[in-house]
């Protein structure tokens, strides 16, 4: 179950709520709430502050807001536990079987794995200087908008000789459906030094990894091979998931997730998937999917070492579970990266 799942789960216990007379008529039930990982102290898989943000409206306490939403959301499918935590968290513990499905998806939806329509009937202008880190953070936000369904009109530069009539595909009186665009001005720090020496993967990630507003990576260390450079690391745990698939075959193992695998790390990274794809979108921050990359990569690459038998143990259910894992892991790095415009090579 992905955050997005777990968000309408959440709505539909509102709506139930409100049509049942348990919350008062009329409260008006939100497009959408936040759906996070537990803070420091809080238990289960994800939280939501639904009921902190409810209770004004329906003129009760957070803590019985909270009451009240619990058991509708318990009774869900693929929840297994909900606890009220604090002045009215939700904390919510998924099923084993939520895992077999997020697993699933990922597999069944590959590289697209985390795309959406959450910004479906939106529509940007991307305005950016023109310098190269402006371009190159323009193309990761216009791929990462795409990805949650927005429409994006092609990009101008920032420049006041530019002549600022729409062309005719920004017009908005040609098509009954169209939306004006919301403009996006996008102005990074200018990188200080030539990237171009690097290779375009190395100098897109020396550009995208830290925020619009800090200064891009300098060179040093971004081609070596090494676990002190994160793209490297990246980029070798991707390879070493197909590795994995490719050995696995030579040992006649197909990757089947048929029971629950201890990698609490590392399915918690591929959860938290769509909803970092979600808010780079929102605010146009393609920083935070490499961070997540870079997290991916360790989670997996400290798990790695289980998924295959070693010596003369016996293929199992638990090996196929595990290559159904690491591939997974592989597909999220893949698709990450490809949404930053950076290769993903089997080979490294």
């Amino acid at each position: 179950m992905t955050p997005a799942d777990l968000s309408l789960t959440v709505l539909h216990a509102v709506r139930r709520a409100v049509g049942e007379g348990a919350l008062r008529a009329g409260t008006r039930v939100p497009e959408r709430v936040g759906i996070e990982r537990p803070r420091p102290g809080g238990s289960g898989d994800w939280a939501t502050n639904a009921a902190l943000q409810l209770a004004r409206e329906a003129g009760m306490a957070p803590l019985g807001v909270a009451q009240v939403l619990r058991p509708r959301i318990a009774e869900a499918e693929g929840i297994e536990h909900v606890e009220i935590t604090g002045p009215g968290f939700l904390n919510i513990t998924l099923a084993d079987r939520s895992r077999h499905a997020l697993v699933r998806d990922v597999l069944d939806k590959r590289e697209r794995y985390g795309h959406g329509d959450a910004l479906r009937g939106r529509a940007y202008r991307l305005v950016h200087p023109g310098d190269v880190r402006a371009t190159v953070l323009a193309e990761a936000v216009r791929a990462l908008l795409l990805a949650q369904g927005a429409h994006v009109h092609d990009e101008r530069h920032d420049d006041p000789r530019h002549d600022a009539r729409p062309r005719h595909d920004e017009r908005h009186d040609d098509h009954p459906h169209a939306t004006r665009p919301e403009t996006v001005t996008l102005r990074p720090l200018p990188a200080a030094h030539d990237v171009a020496a690097l290779g375009p993967d190395a100098a897109r990630w020396a550009l995208l990894r830290p925020a619009a507003h800090d200064r891009a990576l300098g060179p040093d260390g971004l081609l070596v091979q090494s676990e002190a450079n994160p793209l490297f690391t990246v980029r070798y745990a991707h390879s070493r998931a197909r590795a994995l698939l490719r050995n696995g075959a030579q040992l006649g193992i197909t990757p089947a997730y048929e029971e629950d695998v201890a990698a609490p790390r590392l399915l918690a990274a591929l959860g938290d998937h769509p909803a970092v794809l979600e808010a780079a979108a929102r605010h146009r921050a393609p920083d935070r999917v490499a961070r997540h990359m870079e997290a991916t990569a360790d989670a997996f690459l400290g798990f790695q070492h289980t998924v295959l038998p070693l010596g003369d143990e016996k293929p199992s259910a638990a090996h196929r579970s595990r290559l159904a894992l690491a591939e997974a892991a592989g597909t999220v790095l893949a698709g990450g990266l490809a949404l930053l415009g950076i290769s993903a090579p089997d080979y490294l």
